[in-house]
């Protein structure tokens, strides 16, 4: 969605009365055992002493697309969209480390997708179709991937590569991925805090 365009939306919605939701659509990582197994990870990238920010354990998932600001009827729309997704429930293995971009210049710390990602890969590709016609605009490369660290500065990255290479092949776990769901965040000092605006469930109406 270009810019003024959502600028436009948010004066017509500020006209209406309409609240404004910063949101995105994600598969969410709960399964206990996978969670534990992330934080030990974070844990291990932690000792590189790097200058992290690490993804609070509740808020552990997969974006499908991030959306921005949308208004409490375009939550009603992009609703619409998630009900039109055919699929059934799967099962995903979550395995290895990396970083975006680069080792030499990492942002953003990730754990991937194995047995699985083709079907995320398709509910994106479903969700494109519908969001396009909304005017939102898609991702250029979606990569199914779990974030759990930022780099914040270029501190000790020699050191955090070396932790973030022997973790490249380890196996995280399954999940049983059974829904998809539209995501609030509310920004504060600490920290993002997510909420659900609304789910869909695979085989369910």
């Amino acid at each position: 969605m270009s810019k003024d365009k959502l600028l436009y939306i948010k004066a017509i919605c500020v006209e209406r009365g309409e609240n404004m939701h910063r949101a995105f659509l994600a598969i969410d990582v709960e399964k206990p055992e996978v969670v534990e197994k992330l934080i030990g990870i974070q844990q291990a990238l932690a000792e590189s002493k790097a200058d992290l920010k690490l993804v609070e354990k509740e808020n552990f998932h997969i974006t499908l697309q991030f959306l921005g600001d949308i208004s409490d009827a375009m939550v009603e729309e992009v609703y619409k969209v998630m009900k039109n997704v055919k699929a059934e429930p799967f099962t995903l293995n979550l395995k290895g480390v990396g970083v975006f971009p680069s080792l030499n210049s990492p942002r953003v710390i990730w754990i991937g997708a194995e047995k699985g990602a083709s079907k995320v890969e398709e509910i994106y590709h479903q969700l494109e179709v519908g969001l396009k016609k909304l005017g939102f605009r898609p991702d250029k490369e979606f990569t199914p991937h779990l974030t759990i660290a930022r780099v914040k500065t270029g501190r000790n990255r020699d050191a955090l590569a070396k932790i973030v290479s022997k973790l490249s092949e380890i196996e995280i776990g399954e999940i049983q991925v059974e829904g998809i769901r539209l995501k609030k965040s509310v920004l504060t000092s600490s920290g993002p805090i997510y909420s659900t605006l609304r789910e869909v469930r695979f085989g369910k109406l």
